[in-house]
């Protein structure tokens, strides 16, 4: 659209393919291009029935894969997600004097069940649970969802859609190149500007939820704390080399992964402290990987997501990876309210009709607009 756009405030939802029974809310004041005030931001637990609920519907995705008719459980998990996370919406605006009135668009992600890379032969699927009108309903306000679909059915990836918010973000820190963004979920992804027209991203390998598996398998909680285990223990280095060899991480950009690409099967055999030092070093190479691929290796990351918080990633960042690496929290960012942020800011560029995805990016064809608009 051309002319002037005001910015608005938009809040933008999250919850991740880790089932940590939380959703992510983030307010964020945008025109779509620069940010122009970082707003309040909470995590609401799921309750715990609605935690199991999608444990549930994910397993009956994987079982379902695309063929036949959804499963039933999908409407009935779609529904109590989307009533929880209207009503999340809610408390946090009105937890800051505001009303939804002041809003002018919620950026609904939903929660993604399955998620199918395209191939040479065939284009690729998604499906997120999340109910935009139902959402719009609930709150008298617009709301963007479905931001994948309209990418993955133009021959796209459908991910990662987060290039163009690191961008904004980037654009008010560091438009050398030299700079470049991680996101460490339970997939990985990278984000790379030279300050100029080129906009890379693409999802470089596991991130926590191989490791996060192979710590539950092994009764040692959720997740490996503060790096502990895999600093405890030493890497092996002939099992990590042949990992390396996997064809994903030479492949050409764009591409991307879905959660269970890269499992746990990774450490079979091996004691738990090998098995967590070995997987970390696996996210850690593969990005070291990916650095590899890029028209110019950026000199520093700034991370995001859960993954900054483990010592052990961030260490093996530097010796694997050969790149520095710095929690987002270091240049002014929150690195946990980043990927909510992002559907806020995705929300706002879907109004305005600017593309979410680029060839770049997801590779799709040209430069898209995506997501729906209810209301």
């Amino acid at each position: 659209m051309a002319g002037e756009f005001e910015p608005v405030w938009a809040v933008g939802l999250m919850t991740g393919t880790v089932l940590d029974g939380n959703i992510d809310v983030a307010m964020l004041k945008t025109d779509g291009v620069s940010i122009k005030e970082f707003g309040a931001y909470t995590l609401a637990p799921y309750p715990q029935s609605t935690r199991d609920l999608l444990e549930e519907t994910l397993a009956a995705a994987r079982k379902w894969n695309f063929e036949g008719p959804e499963p039933e459980i999908f409407a009935r998990a779609e529904e109590v997600l989307t009533r929880a996370q209207s009503a999340a919406v809610k408390a946090l605006v009105e937890a800051e004097g505001l009303s939804m009135a002041d809003i002018g668009v919620v950026g609904f992600h939903g929660q993604s069940v399955l998620h199918r890379a395209p191939t040479k032969e065939r284009i690729g699927d998604t499906r997120q649970l999340g109910d935009g009108t139902l959402m719009h309903d609930l709150l008298g306000c617009k709301v963007a969802y479905d931001f994948r679909t309209a990418d993955i059915r133009a021959g796209g990836q459908g991910a990662p859609l987060s290039a163009s918010y690191h961008q904004a973000l980037l654009r008010g820190l560091d438009t050398s190149g030299e700079t470049a963004v991680l996101n460490l979920g339970g997939v990985a992804n990278v984000t790379a500007w030279d300050g100029g027209e080129s906009l890379i991203a693409f999802d470089t390998g596991p991130a926590n939820a191989p490791l996060n598996d192979f710590i539950k398998a092994n009764g040692l909680g959720e997740m490996d704390r503060d790096g502990k285990l895999a600093l405890s223990g030493s890497v092996d280095e002939e099992r990590l080399s042949r990992l390396l060899e996997h064809p994903y991480l030479s492949a050409p950009y764009p591409k991307s992964l879905d959660r269970f690409d890269f499992t746990a099967d990774m450490a079979d055999g091996l004691d738990p402290a090998t098995g967590a030092a070995t997987l970390t070093a696996f996210t850690a190479a593969a990005v070291g990987k990916a650095l590899d691929l890029l028209p110019v290796r950026p000199k520093r990351l700034i991370v995001c997501g859960g993954g900054r918080r483990n010592p052990a990633i961030m260490a093996m960042l530097e010796t694997r990876a050969r790149v520095e690496a710095v929690p987002a929290e270091t240049v002014g960012w929150r690195g946990d309210a980043i990927e909510a942020e992002c559907f806020a800011f995705l929300a706002v560029r879907t109004l305005r009709g600017l593309p979410i995805s680029f060839p770049t990016t997801t590779g799709v064809p040209a430069p898209m607009t995506g997501g729906k608009v209810a209301g």
